[in-house]
């Protein structure tokens, strides 16, 4: 057997190592993609973690069939959770109430992206219920009395409630005989209806799809003060996912029309007509309003 040269040698090796070269910038190149083949998801509490399986899975199918990935949808504990969750990176696409978004862009360092809101969320309110027969028929006279709001995170279920009443010259925290959290919109219309507190506050579409679906009855509960319109909810992503999946994402919820099956469906599910864009300024009254009622240090 003929011996190699010493050039010839030099050459191999200096193949060898190109290749292996190669391959692992190829590898590298790889990686993101695989890392990335499940996008999880998760939402804000705002009801019961049944009830918000049942609104969000034909979203959940619709998104892996039009972003073409795996989704991963799991529910979490309670709004801070959700918070954490997209700031650690440990999901990729959350549904976050306006407050909460507000709370994970100043937790991040400015590091979330809000991609989409319903057109809803453009003009949204929060109400306040009583028992019809209560004696309550304003802001005023819940002075003295036992009050729910929804979890401390929530816009619509306590930040606004609590930003109108402060505007209004009523302090929760001075004026109410106890102040109660109920951490749900479902939980908070319960502890109404069961005459645990005198009155409460929560998001109006969650109100209006219990009052739809006869939930309540309105002779006995019925709304008795609603709010001025502000920004709520929206779907946002951290600021380091690939550009290319975030416009993937938005445009697959943007594309959601009534005008087919599966749109209206996914629609009817998540209380809306449409999808839009959005921007973070418009959540900045929501921080300036945090701010106010000393829910944002």
């Amino acid at each position: 057997m003929s011996r190699i040269s010493l050039h010839s040698r030099s050459v191999i090796v200096s193949l060898f190592r190109n290749t292996l070269a190669t391959l692992g910038f190829a590898a590298l190149l790889a990686a993101p993609a695989l890392a990335q083949q499940t996008l999880k998801v998760t939402t804000i509490p705002e009801e019961a973690a049944t009830e918000q399986i049942r609104k969000f899975g034909p979203l959940t199918q619709y998104l892996e069939r039009t972003v073409g990935m795996k989704i991963e949808f799991t529910p979490v504990s309670d709004y801070p959770a959700a918070v954490e969750a997209l700031v650690n990176k440990q999901v990729d696409l959350v549904w976050f109430g306006g407050f909460t978004h507000v709370q994970a862009q100043l937790r991040s360092g400015g590091k979330i992206v809000p991609i989409a809101q319903r057109e809803e969320d453009t003009q949204f309110r929060s109400v306040f219920i009583t028992l019809t027969d209560s004696g309550i028929k304003t802001l005023a006279d819940l002075k003295g009395k036992q009050v729910s709001f929804g979890s401390q995170s929530s816009t619509s279920g306590h930040l606004m409630p609590r930003n109108f009443l402060l505007q209004a010259k009523i302090d929760p925290d001075k004026d109410f005989k106890r102040v109660a959290y109920s951490g749900a919109h479902d939980a908070t219309i319960a502890s109404v209806v069961g005459g645990r507190v005198d009155a409460a506050a929560l998001d109006i579409t969650v109100w209006r799809k219990f009052v739809d679906d006869k939930k309540v009855d309105t002779t006995k509960v019925n709304v008795f003060y609603t709010t001025p319109p502000y920004y709520n909810y929206n779907w946002s992503v951290h600021a380091d996912m690939p550009a290319a999946l975030r416009e993937r994402i938005t445009k697959a919820l943007l594309d959601l029309s009534m005008a087919t099956p599966e749109g209206k469906e996914i629609l009817t599910l998540n209380r809306a007509t449409k999808y839009i864009a959005t921007k973070p300024e418009n959540y900045k009254d929501l921080e300036t309003a945090g701010r106010s009622a000393g829910l944002i240090k």
